[in-house]
């Protein structure tokens, strides 16, 4: 497939900031790993200037391989006991009044790493305890006992993204399955007092209809908030983009997603991803 021009509207200049540089060194020093970094993040800049960043656990070596993602993959290192404290003293230090902490799957892991997730919020409620925290996990293969490890450590935002329709699946994430994702939706919606969060990526060939046809199927699962983003090519081994939806679609889902799904909040625009903004939106939904 011949390669789509990239629009105008997803082009953005980035200024330099002393908070970008406070990130920068506070992620470093404490020998940690951001999403926005290792994913690629279009918004890592933009975010790291506003003293934010969403931490990545667990290492930066992922068990799958899912052909839109930038992270890579392999054999990971074991979990790093010492990491959950750091994580929270590199919060401490960036000031941070909304914690997101999200990892790479690990289904080398018998928990798939639901008791470090939870290690994890429970230093950010010693060290930080008037902060949100948000957590974005794997799907735990299913396992409501390791997600409810996490559960039980009362995150404010739970958050696990289903990031496309299921029939691109086999296409975008093969050792996913979109069932058993709103099955871990739908149980912590039952199961926890938290705001239940999920996200999707568009432009990968599906039709207005699949998207529709998600959210009413990310609702009844007792979703709250939904994200909607435009995927893009990290690089010429991944998956090309089918389509550039324009910013006026973007407004049209989440119009949509609003009045006619009934979520509570849904952030849709060309460069939305799951933790952009996450602190606004976790307040938009008080």
């Amino acid at each position: 497939m011949k390669a789509i021009s990239k629009p105008e509207w997803l082009k953005r200049k980035i200024t330099a900031t002393a908070d970008l540089g406070n990130v920068r060194n506070a992620i470093r020093d404490a020998d940690l790993h951001t999403v926005c970094r290792e994913a690629r993040c279009p918004n890592r800049n933009l975010c790291y200037g506003k003293g934010q960043a969403t931490f990545l656990i667990m290492g930066d070596v992922c068990t799958r391989n899912c052909s839109f993602c930038a992270i890579s993959h392999g054999v990971p290192s074991p979990l790093d006991p010492g990491e959950p404290r750091r994580v929270a003293e590199a919060a401490k230090r960036m000031s941070l009044e909304y914690v997101v902490v999200t990892s790479v799957t690990r289904d080398d892991l018998a928990d798939g790493g639901a008791a470090h997730f939870a290690a994890t919020i429970r230093q950010l409620r010693e060290i930080l305890p008037d902060a949100g925290i948000e957590v974005l996990t794997p799907d735990f293969r299913g396992d409501f006992a390791a997600l409810q490890t996490v559960l039980n450590e009362k995150p404010d935002v739970f958050n696990h993204n289903v990031e496309t329709i299921p029939l691109l699946y086999d296409k975008v994430r093969p050792q996913a399955d979109f069932s058993r994702s709103l099955a871990m939706l739908d149980y912590a919606a039952r199961n926890s007092g938290c705001i239940v969060k999920s996200g999707f990526m568009v432009g990968l060939g599906e039709t207005t209809e699949d998207i529709f046809a998600l959210m009413a199927s990310l609702r009844a699962s007792g979703v709250n908030v939904v994200t909607i983003g435009q995927y893009l090519q990290p690089t010429r081994a991944h998956l090309p983009v089918a389509r550039y939806l324009s910013p006026s679609e973007f407004d049209e889902l989440a119009r949509l997603g609003q009045s006619e799904f009934g979520f509570k909040k849904v952030f849709a625009a060309p460069l939305v991803r799951s933790s952009f903004m996450a602190r606004d939106l976790w307040q938009g939904t008080k």
